[in-house]
């Protein structure tokens, strides 16, 4: 090794110098050579200290990145220059709204900006190591490491999340024709949109180079085919309410008078005919079948979705009345929803880890004629509430063999054949009838405070939102993959997945049933999606592994670590700043370090990995910005079709949710001194209802149609929202401090590493305590077990712990556990800014939280009622310490 080079490992401050060189961010993370010369390139990568077979995944992933000091953002809102609404919001509002920005393909209906899936999203996924390349592989990448890293990770998520999602974004097309907005008015609802032709190619293109084997998938038998006729857009069912809890009523759509919002409303089936004329032969989803992947096209899977309608109808499924979907994601998931939609029914997904009675509440709720289960396993769940179940005609099942033969119970096979007597006239009669502004799928929400409510949205707010993301994300037609894996009954894993799929002619992979139990890994070096979306859970649990994975490294390689997160935080950071400069060294680490840890993970092809449906740890956030593979931040709802915010590869701030979407509104309600509001959301998002819930309604949408959305929020300068806290989990103490206590739980997880969950007590209180869960291994089925996980043991050990168990530590108040995290939350006591906002007592409890156990929710966000209810006892005990603060 020369003097230079040991130089440039021993002191990385000096290697961070900057250049000034103004490089796109995407280049360097693609390893594209440029025409400048960096001193270091004479230097030879061949010694065995660089080779790329001694510089593999280990040495960078068990070391922190440097602390960064971030410039800190300033506070405020800009007032909103978006166009005029046909629905008009009152002016008097202080509204921000990004500059008006839009892309379309030739010809397309309609090009609304937004992102792909947020808020919520969510599944725990934890990693292990996989193989270490896919045997499937098609493609080779431009530079292939000479050995794959020994340390590679594998997701086997611990717990099973039920949400989310995503978002999917994608390179900006090369040519980006001027957007000519439509002018769709929405107070002469009897008049029919303009029509305008679907997007158009003059050649099919070509299928896109696939890592995994694809073989083409025709449909279990040859359906005839069907015309692509150009369908004209529906008008509008007249209206003049925004809002309704009643299924069979129409809303006004909230369009702006020109620019993004303003573009011609979309049925579902318009959507799809315009991706099945202009890109019939491209494979839409990939599943395997015998160890092999089995690709659909597009024109397939249109012919398998009708046929699926016609055999709805033939079942008698009703208009406006629910197909509900219980079982993990695969195409004939896709095909069903699709199909219930073109048949006049409402789609609605159900949780798979939903109880009988979870599941009847549903199918109940949407009076669903049709279920439609994965199993054996699900379909008992159905079988046991089906007669408190008055409107269910039939049940399908579409994985393995039925186990036993019941009336109105049919395989996939035979339920595809019901239909065939049905008359192509008599589908495209009832497709004739659906609307824009009409509902046509429920996303249920998790329960968290109640019962689930059955979210309504409209043909338009599926149409509109999938296009608006793709623009916003800058989606290219035909080029995207994406790997479906999140539940989706969620609304973040279903509009990525399904349907910003079929605006862009993407392809879906459906990732194994076992994804979130070792598989998911395998999957993503497979198909290597070009975006990735998992909810904070997954990132951790990935940080987590990858860390452990590193922790084996030498002290010498560790210190090459450093030196390359260190790096990777600089520039990402700069990015960040959008200051033009690339740290010294940073192509070196990039070329060595940074490609094959996206190689490793499968995300080579990734443009964009995004999180939400929770808030992230700066911890977490700074890991992956140190692997230079920055985590982009999304928020929004099931109410507002999922994302509102978004955060984008070279526009976003650490710790915010992004910017609004374009065509959409944001609304601060009631800022208090420091510029925190209710976040209240404006856009053609913006779901239409409650089902059968008219009071829940009427608290969502305020009188002038905004969504409150329950959360604290306020802008930066540049008009980044931040998320602060939320209304109903603010706690207030008996003092009458009001503390959200999210911030606190976080940094006690990021200060003790040990700590899986942390939930904050003291609601009507004297004082603050808190409730912790140790990090331990997960069972098959998702279950926490008594076994500490490989990161608890390394906590443990490093304390010179023996233990291995939970109930080791719990069971004898291990000594030196339990002094250091009372030294973590003494750090962060000494942080707080005021007496009441300190942690007093704590208590670790015996079990970590979980779906099962009813702690988490779907998307893996924590139940405070069921917690407090369920270990009201302990709470007791807990504040029994001081008597005086029982009442």
């Amino acid at each position: 090794m020369t003097s230079q080079m040991a130089a440039l490992i021993s002191t990385p401050q000096s290697a961070a110098l900057s250049l000034r060189l103004r490089m796109n961010q995407r280049a360097n993370m693609a390893g594209t050579k440029t025409a400048i010369s960096l001193p270091f390139q004479s230097v030879s990568l061949t010694s065995s200290f660089y080779s790329p077979r001694r510089m593999d995944t280990e040495d960078v992933l068990s070391c922190s990145p440097p602390h960064h000091e971030p410039v800190a953002p300033s506070s405020g809102s800009q007032p909103s220059q978006a166009g005029p609404d046909l629905v008009q919001p009152p002016q008097k509002e202080v509204l921000s709204s990004p500059p008006v920005v839009s892309a379309e393909p030739p010809g397309a209906h309609m090009a609304g900006p937004q992102s792909p899936a947020a808020g919520a999203l969510a599944v725990e996924d934890a990693l292990s190591h996989t193989a270490r390349a896919s045997t499937l592989s098609e493609e080779t990448p431009e530079e292939t490491p000479e050995e794959t890293p020994e340390g590679t990770p594998e997701l086997t998520p611990e717990e099973t999340p039920e949400e989310t999602p995503k978002e999917t974004p994608e390179e900006t097309p090369e040519e980006t024709p001027e957007e000519t907005p439509k002018e769709t008015p929405e107070e002469t609802p009897e008049e029919t949109p303009e029509e305008t032709p679907g997007p158009t190619c003059q050649t099919t293109p070509p299928k896109p180079p696939r890592c995994p084997e694809e073989t083409s998938g025709a449909p279990s038998e040859e359906l005839p085919a069907t015309p692509l006729t150009p369908a004209a857009a529906p008008p509008l069912t007249p209206t003049e309410r925004l809002w309704t809890s009643t299924r069979d009523q129409a809303v006004k759509l909230r369009m702006e008078g020109s620019g993004p919002g303003s573009e011609t409303p979309l049925t579902v089936h318009q959507m799809f005919l315009e991706t099945v004329q202009n890109f019939g032969d491209h494979p839409a989803m990939a599943s395997k079948e015998d160890s092999r992947w089995v690709t659909v096209s597009w024109r397939e899977y249109y012919r398998q979705s009708r046929a699926a309608a016609k055999s709805f109808l033939k079942l008698g499924l009703e208009r406006y009345h629910g197909v509900g979907i219980l079982g993990f994601n695969s195409p004939e998931w896709f095909i069903a929803d699709v199909g219930c939609i073109l048949a006049g029914g409402l789609a609605a997904g159900i949780y798979t880890t939903n109880s009988p009675e979870a599941c009847q509440y549903v199918a109940e709720n949407c009076e669903a004629n049709v279920l439609v289960v994965e199993n054996h396993k699900q379909l008992v769940k159905i079988l046991q509430v089906k007669d408190q179940l008055p409107h269910l005609k039939a049940i399908v099942q579409y994985k393995d063999e039925l186990q036993e033969r019941l009336p109105n119970l049919y395989t996939w096979a035979e339920f595809m054949k019901l239909g065939e007597e049905v008359s192509d006239e008599t589908l495209d009669a009832v497709i004739g009838t659906l609307r824009a502004n009409e509902c046509c799928t429920l996303i249920y929400t998790s329960g968290t405070t109640g019962n689930p409510k059955g979210v309504m949205l409209s043909h338009d707010n599926l149409t509109w939102t999938a296009a608006a993301a793709g623009v916003m994300t800058e989606l290219v037609y035909g080029e995207e993959v994406v790997v479906s894996y999140l539940p989706l009954s969620h609304v973040a894993a279903q509009v990525n997945d399904l349907w910003i799929s079929v605006k862009f002619a993407g392809t879906t992979y459906f990732a194994s049933p076992d994804a979130l139990k070792g598989s998911l890994g395998a999957t993503l070096k497979e198909a290597r999606p070009t975006a990735f979306l998992g909810v904070p859970r997954v990132w951790e649990k990935m940080q987590e592994k990858m860390k452990a994975a590193g922790a084996k490294a030498s002290p010498l390689k560790m210190r090459v670590a450093g030196w390359a997160k260190g790096l990777g935080l600089q520039y990402n950071y700069s990015v960040m700043n959008k200051e033009p400069a690339v740290p010294w060294g940073f192509m070196l680490a990039n070329n060595l370090v940074f490609k094959k840890v996206r190689q490793a993970l499968g995300l080579d092809r990734c443009k964009a990995c995004f999180t939400g449906a929770a808030p992230m740890t700066r911890e977490t956030l700074e890991y992956f910005m140190s692997l230079n593979l920055p985590l982009l931040e999304l928020y929004g709802m099931s109410e507002s079709s999922g994302p509102h915010t978004v955060s984008l590869p070279e526009d976003n701030a650490i710790m915010s949710c992004g910017k609004v979407l374009r065509g959409c509104r944001t609304k601060l309600d009631r800022p208090d001194e420091d510029g925190n509001g209710e976040v209240c959301f404006w856009g053609r998002h913006v779901f239409m209802g409650y089902m059968n819930m008219a009071d829940k309604t009427e608290e969502a949408l305020d009188q002038d149609g905004w969504l409150h959305s329950g959360d604290l929020g306020k802008h930066d300068s540049n008009n980044f929202l931040f998320i602060t806290g939320r209304i109903k989990e603010l706690i207030i103490t008996a003092g009458g401090e009001n503390i959200p206590p999210v911030p606190i739980e976080d940094a006690v997880k990021a200060e003790a590493s040990i700590v899986s969950n942390a939930m904050l007590l003291g609601d009507k209180l004297k004082f603050l305590s808190m409730f912790l869960t140790l990090k331990c291994e997960a069972d098959e089925n998702g279950e926490p077990t008594d076994d500490l996980s490989p990161e608890a043991l390394a906590y443990c050990q490093r304390l010179g712990v023996t233990a291995t168990k939970v109930s080791e530590i719990v069971a004898n108040k291990e000594p030196a556990v339990y002094a250091a995290i009372q030294e973590a939350i003494e750090r962060i006591n000494a942080r707080s800014t005021s007496n009441a906002m300190k942690v007093q007592k704590w208590l670790i409890l015996d079990r970590d939280f979980s779906i099962t156990g009813g702690e988490l929710g779907p998307t893996l966000k924590l139940k405070r009622p069921v917690v407090t209810k369920k270990y009201q006892e302990k709470i007791n005990e807990l504040y029994s310490l001081v008597p005086e603060t029982q009442g």
